[in-house]
């Protein structure tokens, strides 16, 4: 996990002006550690966001996961993968056989690791954010979402929706990254 919010620092070291971080899933605990300055709000997308000292897996395995979601075990080399014929039902059941497809063809492994590090002190605790709570999630207990919501105080949206909205209710994601952008331009310190 710290690779990977080293790489999203290096990421907006090469942009100028203010940014909204928007994540999904894993994506939440690396956007939720960012230190930029420039970083005004953050949206969360069905995700996962870790406090200091928790892990991406404690977070991830705090309530008891839908029977559609398959057991993840990690390959020789430690990476976990959805299995191409749990992937459908599980992570993108409202998508089209299409969409399903590809997101299976193109999703990319996680290192066990990334879910095992403890993460750093979140940025949600001096940034405003939103957090969309995906009601119909196979992969992350909506009550888990729920939960974070709440514990970080966000601007909360819950809607009936698959665990990827951001493909098969890309409306919504648009309106609440809209949202998070109007609130941080109407600050006085944007």
């Amino acid at each position: 996990m710290s690779d990977d919010i080293a790489a999203l620092e290096r990421a907006l070291e090469r942009t100028d002006g203010p940014v909204v971080l928007v994540a999904h899933a894993y994506a939440g605990a690396v956007i939720g550690a960012s230190i930029n300055e420039r970083v005004q709000s953050l949206v969360f997308i069905a995700a996962l966001t870790p406090d200091q000292s928790q892990t991406v897996g404690e977070v991830f395995y705090r309530e008891n996961l839908h029977p559609e979601a398959p057991q993840l075990t990690p390959d020789t080399d430690g990476f976990l993968c959805m299995p191409d014929e749990r992937f459908g039902t599980a992570f993108c059941q409202d998508a089209s056989p299409e969409q399903a497809a590809l997101l299976a063809a193109t999703q990319r492994p996680i290192a066990l690791a990334c879910i095992q590090e403890k993460a750093p002190k979140p940025a949600w605790k001096a940034k405003p954010f939103w957090y969309l709570v995906a009601q119909e999630d196979r992969m992350i207990a909506p009550a888990t979402q729920l939960f974070l919501a709440q514990r970080m105080s966000a601007t909360i949206r819950s809607e009936e929706v698959d665990h990827t909205p951001s493909v098969t209710a890309p409306e919504l994601v648009v309106e609440i990254i809209l949202q998070a952008i109007t609130n941080s331009a109407a600050r006085p310190s944007s």
